[in-house]
């Protein structure tokens, strides 16, 4: 019995060294820790998905509405500006082309499709694998959801901020719905500071902030969401 016991107890310690937490911050400036999904914050990084999906990320964030005129479309007379010989000077035809002030632009830009796609696996790849490269660089925390009712006060946040050394950090918090409560109220004036709504948090999103800080109700719908896949 006392071999079992021992046993059952190292299995209970390597489980308590192997979770994954984080800090949860209350608006007092009570702190805890967290235990987080390692579906969501334990997976295989790969640097060539992410890579990939950034590249589509910002490909398909292109416009291509960038234009120019031709010679051929730019307003203007085609008489030829000038007679052909007998002036010492270069021959030109009329005063649309390229080499005068005003006229048609070579090989300028067109409008263009930029866009690129990527797949749905590699999709999910790639934003699993950032929530894990952010957690691996501390840069995971959790807000309880009391934050949602604070004061709409920006200078009360600001200096919970600054207590906890998170002022000068690029800061994204995920919210379950993106919409006017006390928190998004205080914080819309912050510089370093974004909000994000649950579906419409990315991956590129997740890696251009210094902290990511999920409200526990919007945490709790992502592990739901990507929980027991």
């Amino acid at each position: 019995m006392p071999r079992k016991k021992t046993v059952e107890k190292n299995k209970e310690e390597k489980k308590e060294k192997n979770k994954l937490t984080t800090i949860k911050f209350y608006p007092d400036g009570k702190k805890e820790e967290v235990v987080l999904e390692k579906s969501l914050f334990d997976v295989a990084v790969n640097p060539k998905t992410l890579a990939l999906y950034i590249r589509v990320y910002l490909a398909n964030k292109h416009q291509g509405t960038a234009s120019t005129k031709t010679r051929g479309e730019v307003s203007g007379s085609t008489r030829k500006i000038y007679r052909q010989k007998g002036t010492g000077r270069a021959r030109h035809g009329d005063i649309k082309a390229p080499i005068f002030v005003g006229g048609g632009v070579v090989f300028g830009p067109k409008p263009r499709d930029y866009s690129l796609k990527i797949n749905k696996k590699q999709k999910r790849q790639a934003f699993l694998g950032a929530l894990t490269y952010q957690f691996k660089n501390k840069g995971v925390l959790v807000f309880d959801d009391s934050f949602l009712t604070i004061k709409p006060k920006t200078n009360d946040l600001f200096d919970f901020f600054v207590k906890n050394n998170l002022a000068s950090e690029k800061k994204l918090i995920v919210l379950l719905k993106m919409e006017n409560n006390n928190l998004v109220l205080a914080g819309r004036n912050i510089s370093n500071l974004e909000f994000v709504s649950l579906e419409s948090l990315n991956a590129y999103q997740i890696l251009n902030t210094k902290k990511l800080i999920f409200l526990e109700e919007a945490l709790k719908s992502l592990a739901k969401k990507y929980g027991n896949q």
